[in-house]
């Protein structure tokens, strides 16, 4: 047991990480497979099968491809560079333009933040709803989503430790209510409820073919699929990452895409497709009407509540520590970088995302009634535009060797990869345009935080920022 202590203190120690390193395979796997699990799949499928009619499980599939040929790209990158700030550290390790280098970590930082104030608005509505409470009442809702993300911002300071066991638990609820929405639909049709032929149907309410049909479709379905890349933000915190990321976050991808696959089946099978678009609950209408009989579908308002407050807790436990990890680089301004000394967590960097989610709450809270759809789109949208500099990063520092063992993409996935993600991301996917105007709006924004953060840093020695060397992984701290 000494022995096993010893060689824990001493990796990390040579992880050269102030954080602590708490997460094996098993947790890793949950904080993954909970992170992709939530709001999407819960509040998006209705929207799905709007676009493509009865064949929603297509889209799901093409994201799925999608996630995964892009999550070779991120193994490779975070099994070379072990270290928190993800997309914007390899980056700055591929190109060194300081610009580009923030942006891409304030796209990141933003659309982890968007999603759990989204999140943490769905967990106040269905709160309301299970408890039979006025859910039209918009300040109650922003009130409770408001106190909910205070509560999500102490369970972070705690520790890593005491949020993903919070994860698992989540995780746990979340996974069980997705597979009591699979066991009752498929026991439905197998007893003749359902019609099956719907699932082969092709069908848009525009005058869109069936291929632009399908992508506008994946631009939506593919906010069900992200959250496999916040897990690269913890590698500070888990165990053997270059050994433990490859297994886990593939399999956490295959699980979360068999799920989605097999509750966009059932779906369409139980509800016609309008019927489907029209709930603002798709998955609670699924089992009323599979099981109308069994009063399950007064579970699925709390089981959703957990879902989403699973998705908020770790998409605020990625923001927090990409900001940790991008002001050790000193893109960002120092202060964002400390860690608090008895419970080892960068507390300033939770406040700052916790503040900005507070503004998002109540922008959302006063937004029209598709706030879901549009800033579930608009996430997506901005971090396709990221995997799509991830895939092309990772083919760029190939040419920096490292004379240790890490994970190797096959060459022609990451060019797919950045292939596709880019063609989602042009307007004509066929993506709603709404989504362009959000993304515009904070992008301008991070190009005023950029200039910012670049005349405070502009006293530093020669009048630059540096940046830490990624092979030197022997910790934080500014660079003399």
């Amino acid at each position: 047991m000494g022995q096993a202590t010893t060689q824990a203190d001493q990796a990390e120690h040579e992880g050269g990480t102030e954080l602590k390193r708490v997460m094996g395979p098993g947790l890793l796997l949950l904080f993954i497979v909970g992170d992709i699990l939530g709001t999407g799949v819960y509040a998006l499928t209705g929207q799905v099968a709007e676009e493509v009619g009865g064949a929603a499980w297509a889209p799901f599939v093409v994201a799925f491809a999608i996630a995964i040929v892009t999550a070779f790209s991120y193994l490779e990158l975070v099994t070379k560079y072990p270290q928190a700030a993800g997309a914007a550290l390899y980056t700055h390790k591929a190109f060194g333009i300081h610009f580009l280098t923030f942006i891409v970590c304030f796209t990141v930082m933003c659309s982890g933040i968007t999603s759990a104030s989204t999140a943490a608005r769905a967990f106040a509505s269905n709160l309301a709803k299970g408890f039979g409470l006025d859910s039209g009442n918009a300040t109650m809702i922003m009130l409770v989503a408001l106190a909910f993300m205070a509560l999500v911002a102490l369970i972070n300071f705690r520790g890593v430790g005491e949020s993903v066991k919070a994860n698992v638990v989540l995780t746990i609820i979340e996974l069980s209510g997705l597979l009591l929405v699979i066991f009752v639909g498929f026991f439905a049709i197998f007893g003749g409820q359902g019609d099956f032929s719907r699932t082969m149907v092709f069908e848009s309410p525009s005058d869109k073919s069936t291929f632009f049909a399908v992508t506008a479709a994946t631009s939506l379905a593919f906010f069900a699929m992200v959250g496999f890349e916040d897990s690269v933000n913890m590698a500070e915190e888990t165990k053997d990452p270059v050994r433990v990321f490859p297994k886990m976050m593939l399999t956490g991808l295959s699980i979360t895409g068999a799920i989605y696959v097999l509750i966009s089946l059932c779906a369409v099978a139980i509800v016609p497709v309008g019927d489907l678009a029209a709930s603002d609950t798709p998955l609670v209408t699924v089992v009323e009407r599979a099981a109308p009989s069994i009063p399950i579908d007064t579970l699925l308002p709390f089981i959703s509540m957990f879902a989403v407050a699973n998705s908020a807790l770790i998409n605020m436990l990625m923001a927090s520590r990409l900001l940790y990890g991008m002001s050790r680089q000193q893109v960002l301004p120092p202060f964002l970088g400390r860690v608090h000394r008895g419970r080892r967590t960068p507390y300033l960097a939770i406040v700052f995302t916790t503040v900005i989610s507070f503004g998002l709450i109540v922008y959302v809270s006063n937004a029209s009634s598709d706030a879901v759809e549009a800033l579930g789109g608009t996430t997506s949208l901005l971090l396709l535009g990221v995997f799509t500099i991830v895939n092309v990063v990772v083919l760029v520092l190939r040419r920096d060797r490292l004379d240790r063992e890490h994970f190797v993409a096959p060459s022609v996935l990451p060019v797919i990869g950045a292939v596709a993600c880019a063609f989602l991301v042009l307007p004509f996917s066929g993506r709603d345009p709404e989504h362009y105007v959000i993304a515009g709006g904070l992008l301008a924004l991070g190009v005023v935080l950029w200039a910012l953060t670049w005349l405070a840093n502009r006293g530093l020695r020669a009048r630059k920022t540096y940046f830490r060397d990624p092979d030197d992984l022997t910790g934080g701290g500014p660079v003399d």
